[in-house]
Parts: C-alpha cells; structure tokens; sequence
C-alpha cells in the first residue's frame, strides 16, 4: 500500500471517528456527559444520563463514523481521489476511526470504548463475523444486564468467529485480534467492577 494513501485514509478515520457525538447529544441535553454518570462519552452513558432515544442516537452516530472511515477506500474515487488496494485500506480506516473514537483529539485524547463504532465499521468490512458477536453481545448482555460484559464477550468472539468465516491467518482475523485487544483494554475498569460486583446493570 501506498504511504500516502494509508496516511490519508488514517486521517480521515481518525478525525472522523474522533467526533465526540456523546458530548454533543449531553450538552443538547443540557449535561455535561464527561462528568456524569459513568463519566465515559459513549452511547451507554448517554442513555444512562439522557435517557433512550438520546443513547440510540448516539450510537447510531458512533457506527456511522466507523461505517463512513471504513467504506470510504471504496468510493474515494468517486471524489476524484484515486487509492491503491482499496480493500486493504479499509481495515486502516477501521482502526483509525475507533483510535479516533477511544482518544480524541476535540476532548483532550479522551473517548469511548470504541464498541459502537467498531460494530460500524466492522458492519461494512466483516459483515457476517460482526453479525455472530452481535448475536453473542445479546445473548450475554439480556442474560445478564451488563453491558459492559457483553461487549468484553463480543470482542474475544470476534476474532474466533472471523477466523472461522474469513479463514486464518489473514488480514480480517488479524484486524479483529486488534480491536479485541482494544476492546477489551478500554473496558479494564470495568472488568474490576465486574470482580468486585459494582459494576452497574443497565
């Protein structure tokens, strides 16, 4: 792959995925959503603080930042912008996004867990992997009320599942091994709490 193309691709996930949307939707609501409840601007502390349709809409939006970065290597030709294996820029618009997403740059490298906008992204790159760990996602998260738990279940079902689908080694299986690793790291509080049973049921 081309360096320029992969910087620009990283550019645009990143500054697309670094869109604080939970921010946006607490202070429409008139919260600051940093500071409330769980403190973390993602859709589950929206929904908590805001109440369910804000939390929807927040999560709709975290996907489609990481549906747009991950797509975009596919249709950037259509804005004249001409990239080379666009296929496998796709993964790094992916990444970039849910980096951009978990350390943003507008609310000083903070962020989400990254979980809604990786099911975007991944919704548009590995289509019937994300389907199997979103069925895993709601299985534990209705048997058990945390969401926390079923998104640590999503992520280390993920990889399996897309080394199943999609065949291992392989750049697919690689790229879930890596989110699932993220994933995972950005919910270690949570995994404390989930020791110690406070962990909040949603």
């Amino acid at each position: 792959m081309d360096f320029f193309d992969i910087c620009l691709v990283s550019a645009v996930g990143y500054l697309l995925g670094a869109i604080p949307f939970a921010v946006i939707i607490g202070g429409i609501c008139g919260v600051n959503i940093l500071k409330e409840g769980s403190g973390n601007p993602g859709a589950t502390n929206v929904k908590r603080v805001c109440g369910k349709l804000p939390g929807n809409i927040c999560f709709f939006l975290d996907a489609s930042k990481g549906f747009i970065a991950t797509s975009f290597p596919l249709w950037a030709d259509k804005l004249g912008i001409s990239l080379e294996y666009p296929d496998s820029l796709c993964y790094v618009g992916l990444i970039a996004a849910i980096v951009g997403h978990s350390f943003s740059v507008f609310i000083k490298f903070r962020g989400g867990k990254g979980v809604a906008t990786a099911i975007g992204g991944l919704l548009a790159a590995m289509f019937w992997a994300i389907l199997v760990a979103l069925a895993v996602w709601l299985i534990v998260f209705y048997t058990s009320r945390y969401v926390s738990l079923a998104s640590i279940a999503m992520a280390i079902v993920l990889p399996v599942a897309t080394a199943f689908i999609y065949g291992y080694p392989g750049i697919p299986f690689w790229v879930a091994l890596a989110l699932a690793v993220l994933i995972i790291a950005r919910h270690r509080s949570n995994i404390l709490r989930l020791i110690k049973g406070t962990e909040n049921r949603f």
